[in-house]
């Protein structure tokens, strides 16, 4: 599901992969539909590697999306703007042990911004695809 989009650190919105270049990535912006390199000196992040801290042990970014998802019956989440003390009880509902020290508002922010973002663009796809089978042979 997240395979393949990346954040892109000082840049807003998320990008698709579409290849490789020789000083970088080249990606599509998933706000604007526009084409450029990434260069290797940006720090990128692939969704798939963000999880968020917890006071047990971290957490995917895509099982925090999922309970996102399940909390709004696959519809958005609130608005990212919202105040930050509405914010936190928010993503309280969808991570109760979420770490209130190393977890920011911005980071919640991000978070829903992304989750938006995807869910608008048909992008949150939660279901496993099946390994293909074997067929039985004899």
């Amino acid at each position: 599901m997240l395979k393949g989009i990346l954040a892109i650190s000082g840049q807003p919105g998320l990008f698709k992969v579409l290849s490789e270049g020789k000083n970088g990535v080249i990606v599509e912006s998933l706000l604007t539909g526009k084409k450029q390199t990434a260069f290797a000196s940006a720090k990128m992040s692939t969704l798939e590697d963000i999880a968020i801290f917890t006071t047990s042990e971290d957490f995917p970014l895509k099982q925090v999306f999922k309970k996102i998802s399940e909390l709004e019956n696959g519809g958005p989440a609130m608005q990212p703007n919202a105040k930050p003390e509405d914010l936190k009880k928010y993503f309280e509902k969808i991570l109760p042990d979420f770490d209130r020290e190393r977890v920011y508002v911005s980071d919640i922010k991000k978070v829903i911004t992304w989750y938006n973002l995807l869910q608008d663009k048909g992008l949150l796809i939660f279901e496993e695809p099946e390994e293909p089978k074997e067929e039985d042979k004899g």
